[in-house]
């Protein structure tokens, strides 16, 4: 199956230091402005998830999870999560480092797009 989301070797190594300090790690994008459209990174169980998320899949041990809104622009869309130098305005957890997660993305090839990891809405991923 076609991933939906996939993660740099450098992003990884940044998850590895934050679940060191932080324990199990989630990440959320929300598509609002600015910073709200990149992806943050937060502690398993800090963002309450509803029917308006979907899952993409799991990055290095981590569900991704975008809003409903934001997946119907992104849906043919593969990501690629990435780390930069530069303080986000977020709250997401690699921020105090001096870096923030950016998304890279790009349309899927027509033969990803007939075997497409599926989705999950949010609220299965609720106890």
């Amino acid at each position: 199956m076609t991933k939906r989301v996939e993660i740099t070797e450098e992003a990884a190594e940044i998850i590895d230091q934050l679940r060191e300090r932080h324990g199990e790690l989630m990440f959320h994008q929300s598509g609002g402005c600015c910073d709200g459209s990149s992806p943050m990174c937060l502690e398993k169980g800090d963002l309450l998830l509803n029917e308006n998320d979907v899952w993409l899949g799991t990055v290095h041990g981590c569900e991704f999870f975008m809003s409903k809104d934001q997946f119907e622009y992104w849906k043919h869309t593969h990501l690629l999560v990435d780390i930069t130098k530069g303080r986000g305005s977020s709250f997401s957890l690699e921020i105090p480092m001096g870096l923030r997660f950016v998304i890279k993305s790009r349309m899927f090839k027509p033969e990803e797009l007939e075997d497409l990891e599926p989705i999950k809405y949010g609220e299965q991923f609720i106890d």
